[in-house]
């Protein structure tokens, strides 16, 4: 199993940062690995909404669906593979610190299979690497915009 939770203090009120980082059209902005977007499901953002992804992970390209399992605005959002090479759900979840700093968490969790089953150790460590990463830049676009 891997379950990958990170977190970070953004000093933008909780609206901004929620409605920022939860449209899918951001997502190739702020996440380092992903390159497109496709909305496969009429906008805007809804549950049932599905996505079709393409990310570069560890040299290798992956196309996914994700599929709007969980929607509560400014509070949690989460995301399910319904279609991909690696079942994952992604969650999103924003707390105010104050009326100026959000607090986001960013949990990804699934099961590899198969081959890539073999390789889980290590994708837990690229995969908070990359987190990690993926939120400072998020951090910075949205403080830069305060």
């Amino acid at each position: 199993m891997v379950d990958i939770l990170t977190e970070i203090n953004i000093a933008c009120p909780i609206a901004e940062v929620a409605e920022y980082a939860s449209n899918p059209d951001n997502a190739p902005i702020w996440y380092v690995n992903i390159k497109q977007v496709e909305w496969k499901t009429p906008k805007p953002l809804a549950l049932g909404s599905k996505m079709g992804f393409v990310a570069f992970f560890l040299g290798r390209k992956l196309e996914y669906i994700y599929e709007v399992v969980e929607w509560q605005p400014l509070k949690k959002f989460v995301m399910r593979t319904a279609d991909g090479p690696f079942p994952m759900e992604t969650t999103y979840e924003w707390t105010a610190m104050s009326p100026t700093e959000t607090r986001m968490t960013l949990r990804n969790r699934g099961n590899p299979s198969g081959f890539s089953k073999i390789f889980a150790p290590f994708m837990k460590m690229a995969m908070r690497s990359a987190n990690q990463k993926d939120l400072k830049l998020l951090k910075s676009i949205l403080e830069r915009k305060a």
